[in-house]
């Protein structure tokens, strides 16, 4: 299949697998409302370059983790687990403090890095992309050719780019209402990451 299509398959992909509520587009849209448009664009290029590497390893391994389903499983043991920790230091801050805007404090360089570590917490991309990638194997429709695993890679960055800068615009809109206020964003990104976890151990126990 033509790169450009699977350019454009991957971007949809990405886009849809993270325009639902989430960890990271909710915290992007935090650090927006809080500390502005630039400081958020960093959190999304530390996220961007996770997730570029998520999508690889799941790329590569496609057919592996098709195979081994004990794989996955582990990785949603470990999510379970990660995702509890998230949401209870959420919740704990919310209550202890109103967080002030911290302007001055951080460096842009820090929200990069905090994108960072927070997409790592986040493994579900991995077998997310690995079971997409192995559906448009046996289809037909993709290769593991360089130049197409690098076109596929380059689709998901620019979808999840998106789909953050989406989330980015939506709450900048209701940055005068109580939604957006520090206390409650905590609050949601908390109640998301609790869900997140409940849905997880679900599965798990199926």
């Amino acid at each position: 299949m033509n790169n450009t299509i699977i350019f454009f398959i991957s971007l949809l992909i990405a886009f849809i697998g993270v325009i639902p509520p989430g960890m990271l587009n909710v915290f992007a849209a935090k650090i927006s409302l809080n500390e502005g448009h630039n400081r958020s664009f960093m959190f999304s290029f530390g996220v961007c370059v996770v997730v570029a590497i998520q999508v690889y390893i799941g790329v590569v391994f496609a057919k592996y983790l098709n195979l081994h389903h004990e794989v996955t499983v582990i990785l949603k043991r470990v999510a379970f687990v990660i995702f509890l920790l998230v949401s209870a230091y959420f919740f704990n801050t919310a209550k202890s403090s109103t967080l002030a805007i911290e302007h001055s404090l951080k460096s842009k360089q820090s929200r990069f890095f905090q994108g960072i570590f927070m997409s790592a917490l986040n493994v579900f991309p991995i077998p997310f992309q690995a079971y997409v990638v192995t559906t448009l194997l046996s289809y037909g429709w993709m290769s593991l050719e360089a130049t197409t695993i690098g076109t596929y890679v380059s689709g998901a960055v620019m979808g999840t780019f998106m789909a953050l800068y989406v989330y980015i615009l939506f709450f900048d809109t209701l940055k005068n209402t109580k939604i957006a206020s520090p206390k409650n964003m905590n609050y949601c990104i908390g109640v998301i990451t609790l869900v997140v976890a409940i849905a997880t151990l679900i599965n798990l126990l199926r």
